[in-house]
């Protein structure tokens, strides 16, 4: 591919796409799970494509590590030790890590490839993987939440691809008992809840499974992400206590010693009121 050129992604349920002016093919490995590529563009730096579904570019993908973690981090009263199922590309990790109070994370990606590629070719989001606080697992993390000890962790991230292929099973009661299971009486859940405006539908069914597995309380959180379906995304996220609010602890998030280019308390604020629309779709 000498000469620039545009790649683009299709989006059959939504019947857009979107695309990027890519000069070359840097890197590409089949893995036993999926097909995992490596593009340069002219203005996005490195893409990710996993099975020919975009998954990040340098430029863009803060939006969503950020969102994916602080909103979590200061709802809970005091994270300590932390869970990420997927997020082979290790940013999310990162965020999490930027936390002083974070004791321990554990990020457990069933297929190592992503993690190799991202050190090679995203290596600013794989800074903070060999802080001492990290453990990388490369196991089934469906079955690995359904064996971790009761009780014995803050939040669990699932930072995932969308619910097809190996994340399929990720969306589901069953998945959800077992985080519920292993999250502390004050846990937080915090899932990648696709797009709000094309697949809204999916959220409804995603907090639906979240209180049939016995979490009580939902936020869904909509933010920018320009290369994912409609270019608007969304985390939601689940407490296991019944009395559980989402006020977040704002001072510390204004106090926060660490930079970051998305999140800040004030836009927390902001995506916690969500557009009529998605309220009217999520009430009750």
């Amino acid at each position: 591919m000498s000469e620039a050129t545009w790649l683009h992604e299709n989006f059959e349920h939504t019947g857009s796409s979107i695309g990027f002016r890519v000069t070359r093919k840097l890197d590409e490995v089949q893995s036993p799970f999926q097909k995992i590529e490596i593009f340069e563009s002219t203005d996005w730096g490195n893409l990710m494509l996993i099975d020919g579904a975009m998954m990040l570019t340098t430029r863009d993908n803060f939006f969503y590590h950020e969102m994916m973690a602080h909103p979590a981090l200061f709802t809970h009263a005091d994270p300590r030790r932390v869970v990420i199922i997927g997020g082979g590309d290790c940013g999310t990790l990162r965020e999490v890590l930027r936390h002083p109070g974070v004791e321990q994370a554990i990020q457990c990606d069933i297929d190592e490839q992503v993690t190799r590629m991202a050190e090679r070719h995203f290596p600013e989001l794989c800074e903070s993987n060999h802080d001492p606080r990290a453990e990388l697992l490369f196991d089934d993390g469906i079955a690995w939440m359904a064996n971790c000890a009761p009780n014995s962790v803050d939040i669990v991230i699932v930072d995932s691809t969308d619910p097809v292929g190996p994340a399929e099973g990720l969306f589901n009661q069953e998945f959800y008992e077992s985080c519920h299971r292993a999250l502390k009486d004050d846990g937080i859940l915090v899932q990648q809840s696709e797009s709000p405006l094309a697949l809204l539908d999916l959220i409804k069914a995603m907090r639906a499974e979240m209180g049939k597995a016995g979490f009580h309380s939902f936020q869904t959180l909509p933010f920018p992400q320009p290369c994912y379906p409609t270019g608007w995304w969304s985390c939601t996220l689940a407490q296991k206590a019944a009395t559980a609010d989402f006020g977040f602890r704002e001072d510390a998030a204004r106090a926060k010693r660490f930079d970051t280019r998305y999140y800040s308390a004030d836009v927390h604020k902001a995506a916690q009121a969500l557009p009529p629309f998605v309220a009217r779709a999520l009430a009750g």
